[in-house]
């Protein structure tokens, strides 16, 4: 008999339903609910990987270093946030594989030494911060992930030189981020998230507050450079890859915005908070100055890991 259509539709089908995961996790500003069919980049690409029969391969930029700010966080290593937010890529490639046989894989791109100057964290504490991520994999079985991050690229070459390096090849002009940021509201919307975010996490600044806010606003154009340095570098290396996103993205948009875990702001992420147990068993995202007053603390391995709503 000659071949009919559905050696190709199987494929599609089959990503159509593995998009579908995906969206019950949009993390995303537009107000109405989008089908699978408005992510043809994203179809095609997961279309390819269920052709050739091989997994469903994600890259997450992300999970850089806890904030500096103790009024967010519980301090710079991974806590129940981070724990949480692995177990849920994980679960997520396993729903995947009951679709798909061969499941998914999500290499998480850890950023933080891509911009640890410019956020002012210390690099011993961003390679303490990985190194913890990827014990955490190890330790909880959670085979479905693996960490990508500088060392994976130029080795122990010394950190300044790394982000030199990256910046130099990548990173897109200051003036041509700055006519995005003026024409782009996307853009603009990530600009002010990342300058509130610095403004938030400044410590021991002596000048005024508009003086920080300016000097605040400088180093996001910074922030969002490496940002795409970065974004540039993972494509290189991952070239097939489906491209998550911890940042709200438009319905259609090359990147895929995911939720990790509940929080009343969509720009929250478990390196900027703490995760406080709910009476009904749920996780929230939230500061850690906010959880310190709706709950009590709970240690894990010997340090703070989370709270308990009391």
């Amino acid at each position: 008999m000659p071949l009919t259509t559905a050696p190709d539709t199987l494929p599609r089908t089959t990503a159509a339903r593995i998009m579908d995961l995906l969206l019950a996790h949009h993390r995303t500003t537009d107000p109405s609910h989008a089908t699978a069919e408005a992510f043809p980049h994203q179809l095609r690409r997961i279309t390819d990987f269920v052709r050739e029969d091989a997994p469903v391969v994600l890259t997450l930029p992300g999970f850089p270093c806890k904030s500096p700010n103790p009024a967010k966080t519980l301090g710079h290593l991974p806590d129940m946030g981070e724990r949480l937010s692995l177990a849920f890529l994980d679960t997520l490639c396993a729903d995947i594989e009951k679709i798909h046989a061969p499941g998914a894989h999500v290499i998480i791109c850890s950023d933080g030494h891509v911009f640890g100057d410019l956020i002012r964290v210390p690099d011993e504490h961003i390679d303490a911060y990985a190194d913890e991520l990827r014990a955490l994999i190890r330790e909880s079985d959670l085979r479905r992930l693996s960490v990508f991050d500088l060392r994976d690229v130029l080795g122990d070459l010394p950190h300044d030189t790394k982000r030199a390096h990256v910046h130099d090849r990548y990173a897109p002009t200051p003036d041509a981020l700055r006519a995005e940021v003026r024409t782009d509201a996307q853009i603009l919307a990530l600009y002010r998230g990342i300058t509130r975010f610095l403004v938030e996490d400044t410590t021991g600044f002596t000048g005024s507050r508009s003086a920080l806010q300016r000097e605040c606003r400088k180093r996001a154009y910074g922030v969002i450079q490496r940002s795409r340095a970065w974004g540039r570098l993972i494509a290189d290396h991952h070239p097939r890859a489906v491209r998550l996103s911890i940042h709200p993205q438009p319905v259609g948009a090359a990147k895929f915005g995911i939720r990790l875990l509940d929080a009343p702001d969509v720009w929250t992420t478990p390196w900027h908070s703490v995760a406080l147990r709910e009476a009904d068993g749920g996780w929230t995202l939230m500061p850690h100055a906010r959880a310190r007053r709706l709950g009590r603390p709970v240690h894990r391995d010997g340090r703070p890991s989370h709270f308990e709503r009391v």
